[in-house]
């Protein structure tokens, strides 16, 4: 996910259950498709995190393109293009309707853990404009999350339409510019002869097996992948889906993977890895390179683009995802009417507010753990543990869709829909399986606390709430229609 930015018309799309008309839609271009992708799916907040592997990051980050990343944008056009409504459409068609909560309620949850972590690395950005010694110090992360977070529930309770450009202004100003700068410059330093703080040889383009935990940052690539799915809502403006999606889909992948690696790359040839802060690698990078061309003068500017970025992405989707389980849970009673209760400006305060009480004693966790690292890549496996739940809900509703329902109508069939469908499961088990081994950057931390806090996290968000939900659920909770201000 690209940083996990999640599209507003997708969320829009996740409570609508209407059959589809026959009224056209725009055409698009497969070119035009496979752009806004990208734009929804790239990011570079991910970068440190396989700098950490040097060259061995361009074998882990195609792994996950092949098993997880192709299957995903394949599976879901066909769903798409068969059945309106996004993820709870498809698992409640293909499942059932308590499954289908499942899955939009773990859309929404995986926010809980992701906000944190992208304010982190806000934080740690923001550091280097004020005193890089702060992109360490827990409390002064702890204290930027909770403003920051608060600043956006407040923008966004207020309906304020003037950030719905944010997001494609971010991936220019925050990522293709940073990132593009940052590989120049990076060209440049190994030009001038100067050594790779990472070794570049083909001895080194496999990560060192030192067991499991030597392989666990590829978690994470899941999570940097995932949102795939949301652009296959516009698979039936393709003139020709069959032909043309699979295109569109193999050159956003091509150019996710471009900016996903070549960015990482820069920064392991600057930054030694043992040196190498996940929240604060990125600026760690142009920080080096800047002092080495004599522009340190650069950095605050770098810092402001990585930061409006960022802070654009959260303020356009914060809303977002909790809008999606707001009006389904309207239409179906999933959540109680407190919950549901919507502001003057029609936004879903009251979920918002709750989300961000919990957001807060999140990141109080940044300034009781000494490491920073350590608590953004827990949170950021959380997020990825609790989100691969809806991938493997949406595996197993196409595979049944499929089977039972073989003559709905589809603009996009899948070829070997069975064998993408079993390779993607595969692939998120295994995801969520490595997810609970403490990768080998932890050093000598408890093993057993780790697995504690990953798999807390994930049989809290991601099962027993909506379980709760769902047992204590009433028919009185069904507002749909009703005015619940």
């Amino acid at each position: 996910m690209a940083s996990m930015d999640i599209p507003a018309d997708d969320t829009r799309q996740a409570v609508r259950a209407e059959p589809r008309t026959a009224v056209a839609a725009p055409t698009l271009t497969w070119v035009t498709l496979a752009l806004m992708t990208t734009a929804s799916v790239a990011s570079l907040r991910a970068a440190p995190t396989m700098a950490v592997y040097g060259l061995a990051c361009v074998f882990l980050y195609l792994v996950p393109a092949i098993v997880f990343l192709l299957p995903t944008a394949l599976v879901s056009a066909e769903l798409a293009s068969g059945w309106s409504g996004g993820v709870y459409r498809w698992v409640s068609e293909g499942l059932s309707k308590p499954l289908g909560f499942l899955a939009v309620w773990c859309q929404f949850a995986m926010t809980i853990f992701y906000y944190p972590s992208l304010l982190a690395f806000v934080a740690s950005t923001i550091a280097y404009v004020i005193d890089p010694s702060l992109a360490s110090n827990g409390l002064y992360t702890a204290i930027v999350i909770m403003v920051l977070y608060w600043t956006g529930v407040w923008v966004s309770s207020r309906g304020t339409k003037a950030l719905a450009g944010l997001s494609s202004w971010g991936l220019i100003i925050g990522t293709l510019v940073p990132g593009t700068v940052l590989v120049l410059l990076g060209m440049v330093f190994l030009g001038q002869g100067n050594a790779s703080a990472a070794p570049m040889t083909a001895s080194h383009l496999f990560p060192e097996w030192t067991g499991l935990a030597s392989l666990v940052l590829i978690v994470n690539n899941f999570l940097s992948y995932s949102g795939m799915e949301m652009n296959a809502v516009h698979v039936s403006s393709l003139k020709d889906p069959a032909k043309e999606y699979p295109k569109s889909m193999f050159l956003a992948m091509g150019l996710v993977l471009l900016i996903f690696i070549l960015p990482a790359l820069a920064i392991s040839w600057v930054v030694p890895a043992h040196q190498l802060s996940l929240t604060a690698g990125v600026m760690q990078a142009f920080h080096a390179f800047f002092a080495h061309f004599h522009v340190g003068w650069l950095t605050p500017i770098a810092a402001v683009m990585l930061v409006s970025a960022a802070l654009g992405g959260m303020l356009t989707w914060l809303a977002g995802p909790s809008k999606g389980l707001l009006e389904i849970s309207r239409s179906e009673g999933y959540l109680p009417p407190f919950l549901q209760r919507l502001n003057k400006h029609g936004i879903q305060q009251n979920i918002l507010v709750t989300q961000g009480v919990v957001t807060t004693v999140i990141a109080l966790m940044y300034a009781l753990i000494p490491n920073v690292s350590n608590v953004y890549w827990i949170f950021s496996t959380i997020t990825t543990q609790v989100y691969l739940i809806v991938y493997l809900l949406m595996f197993v509703a196409a595979m049944r869709l499929r089977k039972i329902q073989p003559d709905h109508p589809r603009g996009y069939r899948v070829p070997a829909l069975g064998l993408m469908c079993v390779v993607g499961l595969l692939a998120s088990l295994a995801a969520l399986a490595i997810g609970f081994v403490p990768p080998s950057q932890f050093g000598g931390g408890s093993v057993w606390s780790y697995i504690g806090i990953v798999g807390g996290g994930l049989v809290l968000l991601g099962l027993l709430i909506p379980y709760a939900f769902l047992r204590l659920r009433r028919p009185s909770w069904r507002t749909q229609g009703g005015d619940v201000r």
